[in-house]
């Protein structure tokens, strides 16, 4: 029981650790993205020291080599003058410089090897920390984007649709309300001729547009006449 208890305590925490992780991912990945900038700048700075060591002792081969050219001058000289100890100890220091040449060698190959690896895998850290950049750029804009969408609650777009159907309504009464203004203007001027043309009949102006009563009179008698 104990076992499992401790087990599900261990369960809860990690899922509890990952929460978080997931949570606060783009601010670790920030202080990731710092912290692994600052490792490149140091390691750039210890190939520029394992450059520094290479160039004094290149330094150091080119000044044996001279000292080897002058030496081996010298004792070409004493030898002709007849000064075999000063031959010979020429040819020692000679010996000494060519075993210490040879060590300079040695030390510059191995700088060599080291700078050329040290600049291969910076190389590829600043390619790695560039693409990482850029990844959390883009992980910043939409984290970003995804906040403002959430600014918007689902109220906005309701009251947008109702507004937009508002207005809908609005503009057709409106139309209908311009229909009827057309349609009373037309029947306003009809009217207005109608009255027109019945105050000109009035007045004798033209043919009469209604019966007269001695009309309808006269039109009753010529109708009783006929038949009898």
């Amino acid at each position: 029981m104990f076992k499992m208890m401790t087990t599900l305590i261990r369960g809860r925490s990690h899922d509890m650790a990952e929460a978080i992780t997931d949570a606060n991912a783009l601010p670790i990945l920030q202080q990731q993205l710092r912290d692994a900038a600052n490792g490149l700048a140091q390691s750039k700075r210890a190939v520029a020291v394992v450059m520094a060591h290479a160039k004094r002792e290149k330094q150091s081969a080119a000044n044996v080599e001279r000292q080897l050219a002058d030496l081996e001058d010298r004792a070409l000289d004493a030898l002709q003058k007849d000064r075999e100890d000063l031959a010979m100890e020429a040819a020692s220091a000679i010996a000494e410089l060519e075993a210490e040449r040879g060590a300079c060698e040695i030390a510059i190959a191995q700088y060599e090897g080291e700078i050329s690896k040290l600049r291969e895998q910076v190389t590829l850290a600043e390619r790695r920390l560039r693409a990482l950049q850029r990844g959390k750029q883009i992980a910043d804009a939409a984290q970003r984007t995804q906040k403002l969408r959430g600014t918007m609650p689902d109220g906005v777009l309701t009251s947008l649709r109702e507004a937009e159907n508002t207005l809908e309504r609005l503009q057709a009464r409106q139309f209908h309300s311009e229909e009827v203004e057309t349609a009373l203007a037309d029947l306003n001027a009809s009217s207005s001729a109608e009255a027109t043309s019945a105050r000109l009949a009035a007045a004798g102006c033209g043919a009469p547009l209604r019966s007269e009563a001695a009309d309808v009179l006269a039109r009753l008698r010529s109708k009783t006449t006929a038949s009898a």
